[in-house]
């Protein structure tokens, strides 16, 4: 094992799986069902854990805030629900302890932005992701795309077509700037074949890959980027928010 140096330290890689901290360091004695829930959807996760008797079973602390960790009774399984934080770091972090604590198998939901004419609430399944963030590389080897679990992409397609949704594969660009999403950068992301634009995707399938865990997400298209000169963030896809979540928990029952 050794670290793989460069002159740019973003592309150097240790290939320790290890740590000086590891995400099971805190609290070592929490035991989590095999099967999560990791939504990026605002509230939504506590309020359904609430509404459905949830057991709180512990609140991670962060350096900002609490995140309760719910456990939920779904179809007879138990099921961790989890709300994710929004940017690749915290929530790979948060990921990364749902596996130290016995997690097998993750599923997100959350919005993304269309980078082309895709109407708002589309649901969408990405099956790869331009690594245009950083934490991806503390986890894989440097490459340009991220792919995600087929394990996962499969459940997920199979449960919106079962829900009557077109399951409709894609390529996401995840990026850490926000405000960075330039004009020539989103025609030079769709050049490449990426449709929609997030945050998250590409960290956190590195982060199963290389826990040796599955992980996979559902997007809902929310603002658009799809018209350069004249951004719209329309409503942000709310209309979409609660059945994601339920589609979220039936992908998580296939598997």
């Amino acid at each position: 094992m050794a670290i793989i140096k460069n002159e740019i330290p973003l592309l150097e890689y240790d290939t320790d799986i290890n740590a000086v901290v590891m995400p099971y360091h805190e609290h070592p004695e929490i035991k989590l069902p095999k099967k999560a829930v990791f939504p990026f959807i605002r509230d939504k996760a506590d309020e359904y854990a609430k509404n459905h008797n949830g057991e709180l079973v512990y609140e991670v602390k962060s350096a900002t805030k609490l995140y309760p960790l719910w456990i939920i009774e779904y179809k007879g399984e138990r099921v961790c629900l989890w709300q994710a934080p929004v940017g690749a770091a915290p929530a790979a972090q948060l990921l990364d302890y749902l596996y130290g604590h016995g997690v097998e198998v993750v599923i997100s939901g959350g919005s993304c932005g269309a980078l082309e004419p895709i109407p708002e609430n589309t649901f969408l399944v990405p099956v790869k992701a331009l690594r245009d963030e950083g934490t991806s590389y503390h986890y894989q080897p440097p490459s340009r795309f991220m792919e995600v679990d087929k394990r996962a992409t499969e459940a997920i397609k199979a449960t919106l077509t079962e829900n009557g949704f077109n399951a409709q594969e894609c390529t996401t660009w995840t990026t850490d700037g926000f405000f960075r999403e330039t004009k020539e950068k989103v025609a030079y992301r769709k050049s490449e074949g990426c449709s929609v634009v997030d945050m998250e995707c590409s960290a956190l399938a590195a982060c199963a890959k290389l826990r040796d865990k599955i992980w996979g997400i559902l997007f809902y298209t929310a603002d658009s980027l799809a018209n350069v000169d004249e951004y719209d963030d329309r409503e942000w896809g709310h209309d979409s928010q609660d059945a994601c979540l339920h589609l979220c928990l039936e992908a998580v029952h296939k598997l």
